[in-house]
């Protein structure tokens, strides 16, 4: 039975978890929340996301408008998750909620989901006064931030806010994330019989090979990683490969050193290829730009008085990952990306325990009001 509003934030992830929303069918989720927020006497907003990015959820957006003095706020989650590989059907041992099946939980993000909803009502029950609150909720992060970046960010009266998809103890608060370039390396060969005239042929798995053993790749320094997810070649045994893809990502919290090492391994591709008579054809993307928040910022302060307000301990982290905060932030915002309680993310293995899912309800009302009394 689905929970009503008068039911807390776990028993919303729950029915929220239970539903299959993968990249671009995330529906299920986006009804469940519009029929949510309505019930709570507002008027949320579907843009045209949906059929921009060939999927069946535009980004929702409602806003609460102010009813007192100080910094409105904005919250973002997203609907999506990674593709299941089993149903999910989830289960409470404990305190802590997992999957009855060998796949992901969906905690990243629907836990987020929930206890932002759960904070909007909270809000509403109790008539607290606040400077505005507005909330987002986008599809398709799971693969490039796709909603965030269809998002029209001039739609929001705030202009500070917050998402929690970062994994650890409720409580972190993300100071720094990096820049990500994507890049795929097409190298290309000649094919030949492998048995009868090996010699007229050029490898362009042999290219791929080379290049790889040149490439810096894994942590390169404190800040910076490098990796080549996924290599194919080749259509048989006795066949010398005329194709071989590559698919490489290069982070890093210094935009100039993510940037040297792209060229670092677009340089080690080309050296490779001429080595082998072969030729690449290289493609690089800018997923997203690095950020970094200052102690002193107004968003690192509300979070930081709101965090302590909830009883929760506060601490610092950098992350190595993407999140739908880095878009908001590189179109002028100021949005901060707090931790959630999720582990084990993207695993058979993902949990968030109850206590966390409560808590991101909690954090929600505290910032809320944190922006109301010093914003």
């Amino acid at each position: 039975m689905p929970c009503s509003v008068a039911s807390g934030a776990v028993d919303l992830f729950l029915e929220l978890a239970a539903l299959e929303t993968p990249p671009g069918r995330e529906r299920p989720a986006a009804d469940r929340c519009l029929e949510y927020l309505r019930e709570l006497g507002l008027d949320p907003r579907e843009d045209d996301a949906a059929a921009r990015l060939d999927g069946d959820t535009g980004n929702i957006h409602v806003r609460l408008e102010p009813t007192g003095p100080g910094t409105p706020l904005f919250f973002c989650a997203h609907l999506d998750t990674v593709p299941p590989e089993a149903p999910v059907e989830p289960i409470l041992v404990n305190g802590v909620i997992t999957n009855r099946h060998d796949a992901i939980l969906g905690a990243d993000n629907k836990a987020t989901v929930a206890g932002m909803l759960d904070g909007l009502r909270r809000l509403l029950a109790e008539g607290r006064p606040h400077a505005g609150v507005e909330l987002v909720l986008t599809p398709q992060e799971e693969i490039g931030l796709l909603g965030v970046k269809a998002f029209d960010v001039e739609a929001l009266a705030a202009r500070v806010g917050y998402v929690y998809d970062h994994g650890g103890p409720v409580g972190g608060m993300v100071m720094a994330a990096p820049s990500q370039k994507t890049i795929d390396l097409r190298f290309l060969g000649r094919a030949s019989h492998s048995g009868i005239a090996p010699e007229e042929g050029r490898s362009a798995v042999a290219a791929a090979g080379r290049a790889i053993a040149a490439m810096r790749l894994g942590r390169i320094d404190e800040g910076t990683t490098a990796n080549v997810g996924t290599i194919h070649g080749g259509i048989a045994r006795n066949v010398v490969p005329s194709l071989c893809t590559l698919k490489a990502e290069v982070r890093g919290l210094d935009p100039a050193r993510c940037a040297e090492e792209t060229t670092h391994l677009l340089t080690a591709a080309a050296t490779a290829a001429a080595a082998e008579g072969c030729s690449v054809e290289t493609s690089v993307v800018d997923e997203y730009t690095a950020y970094r928040f200052r102690r002193g910022d107004p968003a690192v302060r509300l979070a930081r008085q709101a965090l302590e307000a909830a009883g929760l301990r506060v601490y610092d982290l950098l992350s190595g990952g993407g999140a739908d905060a880095h878009v908001f932030n590189a179109r002028g915002l100021s949005c901060l990306n707090l931790t959630s309680g999720m582990e084990k993310i993207h695993t058979a293995e993902e949990q968030i325990a109850v206590a966390d899912v409560d808590a991101l309800s909690e954090l929600t009302v505290e910032l809320v009001r944190a922006a109301a009394d010093g914003g």
